[in-house]
């Protein structure tokens, strides 16, 4: 067993990746809207995790992950704003077993909150997906940020506000008011 210093043993990482390779999808699969995107910087947050896995304090093994897991979406998005390649949406589109009405009115609320989130700005909406989807603590969300904690507070409040003034507007325009 290979234990650094004050970290955890590089030789649990099978076991780290059980416990928490769904929440590290689920998280990056918000951040990216696409699946095969999130599967692959799932793959490369638990690769980076392996090079530095002593480096980090065991208690504070899912900040971490997801510190690691949002730095491999902010290369990625950084590498594909260099990269004039647009993959199809085309699995996404597929046919699905349940009826072709269940299947509009959820996707349309998967789009409203997507369209809602995206409008949001870019901080604000991760403290909106590590707070409110992922569960984190005021304190290791803020930390995954690397911001203050009181900042965070401040960007959870906005992107909140602006959540609720954004269904407000969409539900105003859909009674026709």
């Amino acid at each position: 067993m290979v234990k650094g210093e004050g970290g955890i043993d590089t030789s649990s990482l099978d076991t780290i990746y059980q416990s928490y390779v769904r929440d590290v999808y689920r998280y990056l699969r918000s951040l990216c809207d696409d699946h095969h995107a999130a599967e692959d910087l799932t793959q490369e947050t638990f690769y980076r995790a392996y090079l530095y896995l002593e480096d980090c304090r065991e208690d504070k093994i899912k900040p971490w992950l997801f510190r690691v897991a949002y730095n491999a979406y902010v290369d990625y998005k950084r590498k594909e704003s260099r990269s004039s390649l647009q993959q199809p949406d085309f699995f996404q589109n597929l046919a699905h077993t349940d009826t072709p009405e269940n299947n509009v009115l959820r996707q349309e609320a998967r789009d409203e909150l997507v369209q809602s989130l995206t409008g949001l700005p870019e901080n604000q909406r991760q403290a909106i997906l590590l707070y409110d989807f992922n569960q984190f603590s005021y304190q290791e969300a803020a930390a995954i940020m690397g911001v203050s904690l009181s900042h965070f507070k401040v960007l959870l409040f906005r992107a909140r506000q602006r959540l609720r003034q954004t269904n407000e507007r969409m539900g105003k325009h859909e009674r026709g008011i």
